[in-house]
């Protein structure tokens, strides 16, 4: 039995893990999974364009990133685009149907592994990304904090944005049991984001920066310095290293 399978309790043949933070989770329910590729293709693929827009915006300004570690990495959406912007990627994820797929898209290396205890030595990657993940922790200080052990120059968030009109239609869908990705998922703001940085990290020399996209089609600005939107794109670039 693997380390991951003892400690979490994982049951092989139902595709169930019973103990991982203690509630269930969408991506432990292989109709959700299954359905996360197409999700991207259909109705999410304008906004796809622009928080890849977004995150190569944040992460080019570090020059010395050139190697990352995206955990969540699901089927590997966005570990496939990392390489497409010239960064050597690697897939982390505690879902093994999310990454039964990502083998089958994804030609570069993947662990089946929790954010929490993330199974790499000390800065074995330049950063660290979690893209639309990060809200599913229910610890995310210890998160934050193994993410700047393991990414030696820091970490790259792709949000959920808590400031968005579509809020009141997430949770009004979930309370209809009409999407099951939110159920469990925290959302948070730049400020709030922020503030969680500070707490993890309050002996670090860090920078800060982030930009606010999922802007309405006919809004005149698809990007923005305003918290508001449906996502937003987080850098936070350690200096002090």
């Amino acid at each position: 039995m693997s380390e991951l399978t003892r400690k979490h309790k994982f049951d092989l043949a139902t595709g169930e893990l019973r103990n991982w933070q203690g509630r269930k989770e969408w991506f432990f329910n292989r109709d959700d999974t299954d359905r996360y590729e197409q999700y991207y293709e259909g109705p999410y693929k304008r906004q796809e364009v622009w928080q890849k827009k977004t995150l190569e915006g944040l992460i080019k300004q570090d020059e010395r990133v050139k190697t990352l570690l995206e955990f969540g990495c699901g089927t590997t959406r966005f570990t496939r685009w990392w390489h497409e912007i010239g960064i050597e990627a690697t897939g982390g994820d505690i879902s093994p149907f999310m990454l039964a797929q990502g083998v089958h898209l994804f030609d570069g290396d993947l662990v089946l592994a929790d954010a929490h205890h993330m199974p790499f030595k000390e800065h074995t990657f330049d950063a660290l990304a979690f893209i639309t993940t990060f809200e599913y922790y229910k610890n995310p200080v210890q998160v934050i904090r193994e993410a700047v052990r393991v990414g030696k120059y820091g970490i790259i968030f792709g949000m959920m944005n808590r400031n968005t009109p579509k809020l009141v239609r997430r949770r009004v869908q979930q309370a209809f049991g009409k999407n099951n990705y939110y159920v469990t998922a925290r959302f948070y703001t730049p400020g709030s984001l922020k503030a969680l940085v500070a707490e993890a990290l309050p002996d670090r020399d860090y920078t800060i920066q982030w930009t606010a996209t999922g802007l309405p089609k006919w809004f005149p600005k698809q990007q923005w310095q305003l918290p508001y939107g449906d996502f937003f794109g987080f850098h936070v670039q350690l200096n002090d290293v």
